[in-house]
């Protein structure tokens, strides 16, 4: 069924063209590298894996039920609306919250896809833009994974968000060749890691546990590079340039904080506007989820050298100053950890299984 039959809301043109400016810039110098980075690089290579094969895509998962998310995370939950749903529509919100929450996972891979092939045609170093193609077939696998999850298992998508979407476009316009970095590699995808590992860590459901730490694996190495590559660089620039940056940061933190709200679903369910964003406002869970979302950009932010007193300020406007001091090798470290775990798991249950059919047949064949 062709996409745009599936959206809850009318996305509009099928498609969004960005104007984008900037030079494509080439490197002679083939022997030199970042040893840092031709090691990420090589490790990028490693890491290939096809999400048709690694993915169980044979799970079964409840429409209604998708992520196994308790009452009390949900928005309404509380409110003189939930008082009045049944069961059968608390799940209809269940399936609308997940489609709009992994519709925006998608539409920002194809962003990243688009973001990383970027800098494979800006970045003037070749050992950036070797693992930048890497990283361009990663988004690509992303992207395929959540529309196949999307497709089948859900069977709804939303629009874009507009937030996201404006994120997306300030990034892509600019000429500069470092801002796909931070406009993507330390916003969007810091912001979509916090995200990703919230899911995994509390959902019971082995289908988006599965799909959600494979993809945060790869993820752990895209923040690394944007680090790597980004720190280098901004020890070279001007007090100015750095403030220019750290503006950019500022406006993108903000666009992202209002990003994961869900809106779009409370006004689905015949909610106005203004009362929806009251709601989301006032949701104890929603306001721990959106500081915690900053667990990743924060540290990273400090790291890469932009910490000035405006860009202080905005993160203790926001709450989140403290996540500063947040240990984001540690956090990498856990991502890579969990997905091997996770993969040694399924192979051995597997395994398991396989000794124990072969040895039901063996004794069948010895009873005959």
């Amino acid at each position: 069924m062709p996409t745009h039959e599936l959206y809850a809301k009318d996305p509009g043109d099928s498609h969004w063209q960005v104007p984008a400016s900037g030079a494509a810039r080439f490197s002679w110098e083939y022997d030199d590298g970042r040893d840092r980075l031709l090691a990420l690089y090589q490790k990028g290579k490693d890491k290939q894996w096809d999400g048709q094969r690694r993915i169980d895509w044979g799970l079964e998962v409840d429409p209604h039920d998708p992520l196994g998310t308790p009452d009390e995370a949900m928005t309404l939950y509380g409110t003189p609306y939930w008082a009045k749903l049944t069961d059968r529509d608390k799940g209809e919100l269940r399936k609308h919250y997940a489609s709009w929450q992994f519709s925006q996972f998608l539409h920002g891979e194809q962003g990243a896809m688009v973001c990383a092939a970027r800098i494979v045609e800006s970045v003037p170093d070749l050992d950036a833009k070797f693992y930048s193609a890497t990283q361009t077939m990663d988004e690509a696998r992303h992207a395929e994974i959540y529309g196949r999850f999307l497709h089948e298992k859900i069977g709804m998508l939303y629009p874009v968000n507009d937030n996201l979407q404006a994120l997306l476009g300030d990034t892509l316009r600019d000429a500069r060749w470092d801002m796909p970095y931070l406009g993507m590699q330390v916003l969007i995808e810091g912001l979509a890691l916090a995200a990703f590992g919230m899911i995994r860590d509390t959902t019971d459901k082995p289908l988006p546990k599965q799909i959600l730490a494979y993809i945060m694996q790869d993820e752990a190495r895209h923040v690394a590079f944007g680090r790597m590559a980004l720190r280098d660089y901004y020890s070279q620039l001007s007090d100015a340039e750095l403030r220019e940056r750290e503006e950019f940061v500022i406006e993108g933190c903000y666009l992202m904080r209002d990003r994961l709200r869900g809106i779009e679903v409370l006004e689905n369910f015949g909610i106005p506007r203004a009362e929806a964003e009251r709601y989301s406002e006032q949701s104890e869970f929603l306001h721990l989820f959106r500081q915690l979302l900053f667990s990743r950009i924060v540290p990273c932010v400090k790291d890469i050298g932009l910490w000035g007193k405006r860009l202080q300020q905005a993160y203790v406007d926001m709450g989140v100053f403290e996540m500063g001091n947040s240990n984001l090798d540690l956090l990498m470290a856990q991502d890579e950890e969990i997905a091997e775990r996770l993969d040694a798991e399924r192979f051995a249950a597997e395994e398991k299984e396989r000794v124990a059919e072969v040895t039901e047949a063996i004794e069948a064949g010895t009873e005959s």
